[in-house]
C-alpha cells in the first residue's frame, strides 16, 4: 500500500475539532482509483457520500461501507476509503449527520458532540446505511458481499449495524462505546443487542482508552459468549482511544497496523471471498 505524509493545511479538508493534527498523517494516492464524492438516495433526501474503487476492476467488487468518526466524512475516513479500494473494495463512506448539521461548523468536539452528534438518532442512521448498501449494489457492488468497518462514533454504529442488517456478512468496530445512557435517540447500545448480531464483528480497542473502560469491554465479552456469538475483541494494551487515527496524537502505529491487517483478514474470511 503506497502512502505518503500528507500536507496538512486547510486544504486538507480534516475537521476543524480534529487539531492539532500530528505529523504521522498519511495519504493514499487514488492515480489506481476512481474515488470522489457522490450522492445516495435516501428516505427521500440525497446524502453525500465519498467512493473509492480500483480502476481495473472487473466484475462487482465487495463492498466495504466505512463508517465516520464523530468528525463526519473527512480526509481521514477519504483515506481509509482509499485503503481498502486499493485492497480490491469498493469503499463508501455517507454522510450520516448531514441532516442535522455540518461537523465542520465545530471546533471544539464536546459543542460537537452536544450539539450535532448526539441529535442524530440510531434509528435513522441505520435506515440511510441500508440505502447505502443499496446503491453500492447498484453502482458496481455486490451485494451478496457486503461489509462494514466504522471507528469511533461509527465504530458503536457498527456493532448495531451488524444485529439490524441480515445482509451484511462481516464487520469490524474500531474503538465504538459498548454501553451507555439510553435515550430516544440511542434506545440500545452494542451490549444491548450481542444475542441480535447477523454478523461476525471483530472488535478492536485500546488498553488505555480513557472512554472506554476495560470493564465495559469485559461486559460486551461476557455477552457475546452468553449469545454464542462469531465476534472477537481484540485490546491493544498501549494503544488509547482514536489509535487508528493516523492525524491525530492518539496514533499507535504499531497497533494501527495489526488491527488493519486483522480486519482485511476478517473480510476475507467472511464475506470478501466469492
Amino acid at each position: 500500500m503506497k502512502e505518503e505524509h500528507i500536507d496538512k493545511s486547510p486544504g486538507g479538508h480534516f475537521a476543524p475539532a480534529a487539531s492539532p493534527l500530528a505529523s504521522t498523517a498519511l495519504h493514499t494516492p487514488n492515480d489506481a482509483l476512481h474515488a470522489g464524492e457522490t450522492s445516495i438516495p435516501t428516505q427521500g433526501e440525497n446524502m453525500p457520500a465519498y467512493h473509492a474503487r480500483p480502476k481495473d476492476a472487473a466484475g462487482p467488487l465487495p463492498i466495504v461501507i466505512v463508517v465516520q468518526e464523530i468528525f463526519g466524512v473527512h480526509e481521514h475516513i477519504r483515506d481509509v476509503c482509499r485503503r481498502l479500494a486499493l485492497e480490491g473494495y469498493l469503499a463508501i463512506a455517507p454522510e450520516l449527520y448531514f441532516r442535522q448539521g455540518d461537523p465542520n461548523d465545530y471546533a471544539e468536539i464536546p459543542t460537537l458532540f452536544s450539539e450535532l452528534v448526539s441529535k442524530v438518532p440510531d434509528a435513522q442512521v441505520l435506515a440511510d446505511l441500508d440505502h447505502v448498501a443499496n446503491w453500492a449494489a447498484r453502482n458496481g457492488g455486490d451485494a451478496h458481499r457486503l461489509m462494514m468497518t466504522g471507528f469511533c462514533w461509527g465504530g458503536r454504529i457498527t456493532w448495531l449495524y451488524a444485529a439490524h442488517n441480515p445482509q451484511l456478512k462481516s464487520a469490524v468496530a474500531w474503538y465504538g462505546k459498548l454501553v451507555g445512557e439510553k435515550t430516544l435517540n440511542s434506545p440500545h447500545h452494542p451490549v444491548d443487542i450481542a444475542v441480535n448480531l447477523n454478523a461476525p464483528v471483530l472488535g478492536l480497542y485500546g488498553g488505555q482508552d480513557t472512554g472506554i473502560a476495560q470493564d465495559t469491554v469485559e461486559t460486551m465479552r461476557h455477552a457475546l459468549r452468553a449469545a454464542n456469538a462469531n465476534a472477537e475483541i481484540i485490546v491493544y494494551p498501549e494503544a488509547g482511544h482514536a489509535f487508528n487515527a493516523d492525524y491525530r496524537p492518539s496514533y499507535h502505529a504499531d497497533s494501527a497496523k495489526d488491527g488493519w491487517q486483522r480486519m482485511l483478514a476478517w473480510f476475507e474470511r467472511y464475506g470478501a471471498s466469492k
